[in-house]
């Protein structure tokens, strides 16, 4: 297996820049992994492919305002943060923007002194872990000076920033949306909900671990970097039981099949629990939980499309994501998504 091997051609013009409306217009390749059968469908018509007795698992994690522009205190010069994951309550590891200048000591200021930064130490992974100065709540600084952190290939700015948040999301914590779930209405999870499949949630906040690139031609040989996860127990339960009844598990974003997997015995049981996750899916992974997965269309040679490569096969994928290129889908975060059963 190499890198190259998840190589696929994308025209820049199918990179969507901007969400639609309503959300669940957005369209829906299926994919059917025993035939290998592609339906083009639209996302309002998901409880098409459902059943009475499946389970659908939504990850609630909730994006911040991840994003803040400074400046650097002894020259002035400019300075950008993106917060990755909370070390503890005022130390977080972080990406800065220019990294060479960030060496430990350095002071950054945000918001004219609202909030400060002192670079404390470098990560394995090039990021940095700084300590926040601030008044009142954390949280509540960051809102006021915090961008919400859409990813480079967006170049659009958001009119609404909620729009880069599921309707479910509750938990504060990710440094990007687990995009699969932004084509969901309040509305579609009630007639999902009312024709008998349960709706359960997880967290995974996302950070550097989901979007870092696979820089080696190995990709046995990346390592991924630790997100927080959460399975509670009610959630545990209800899907062992799903399970034990027949019904099928389908996860609504590669965040939701990480966190499940890792929760996951050898037996295919959910075991409850938090902690750090740096699980890394790629074709011969066994999946222990997940039957089915709601997904969107993920970058090159990246972890996300080794991922649903594991769950349907390389070929397949590869041959999904050609003929949605000729469809002429619309790819990455704002964009189309599929559906792999």
């Amino acid at each position: 297996m190499k890198l190259s091997d998840f190589d696929y051609h994308l025209p820049e013009e199918l990179i969507a820049q901007r969400p639609v409306e309503p959300r669940d217009s957005s369209r829906l390749l299926v994919v059917n992994r025993d035939s290998g059968a592609l339906a083009h469908r639209y996302f309002r018509d998901l409880p098409e492919y459902l059943r009475p007795g499946d389970a659908l698992v939504l990850n609630e994690t909730r994006v911040m305002p991840a994003r803040l522009l400074g400046q650097r205190e002894e020259t002035g010069g400019s300075v950008e943060v993106l917060l990755l994951k909370r070390i503890d309550r005022d130390r977080w590891e972080t990406l800065v923007k220019p990294g060479k200048k960030a060496r430990p000591g350095q002071r950054l200021r945000f918001g004219d002194g609202l909030l400060t930064a002192t670079v404390i130490d470098t990560t394995e992974f090039g990021g940095r872990v700084v300590e926040f100065g601030y008044e009142g709540i954390f949280e509540e600084v960051l809102d006021r000076l915090g961008q919400m952190p859409l990813p480079p290939y967006i170049r659009e700015r958001l009119a609404d920033p909620e729009r880069y948040q599921t309707v479910f999301a509750r938990e504060w914590g990710s440094a990007a949306a687990p995009t699969a779930g932004l084509h969901f209405t309040p509305e579609l999870l009630e007639q999902i909900r009312a024709m008998g499949v349960e709706i359960h949630k997880v967290v995974l906040h996302v950070g550097l671990g989901t979007f870092r690139p696979v820089e080696v031609e190995d990709p046995t040989t990346h390592r991924m970097h630790s997100e927080f996860y959460s399975v509670s127990a009610e959630t545990a339960s209800a899907l062992n039981r799903v399970k034990a009844a027949g019904g099928r598990v389908i996860a609504v974003g590669t965040t939701s099949v990480r966190t499940l997997e890792t929760s996951s015995t050898v037996d295919g049981s959910v075991v409850a629990g938090e902690g750090w996750t740096d699980i890394f899916i790629y074709p011969g992974y066994r999946f222990k939980v997940v039957d089915g997965l709601v997904t969107n269309f993920h970058l090159p040679k990246s972890t996300l499309l080794m991922l649903v490569s594991a769950l349907s096969s390389r070929e397949l994928m590869l041959h999904a994501y050609e003929v949605a290129v000729q469809e002429r889908y619309r790819f990455f975060s704002f964009g189309d998504a599929m559906l792999i059963l």
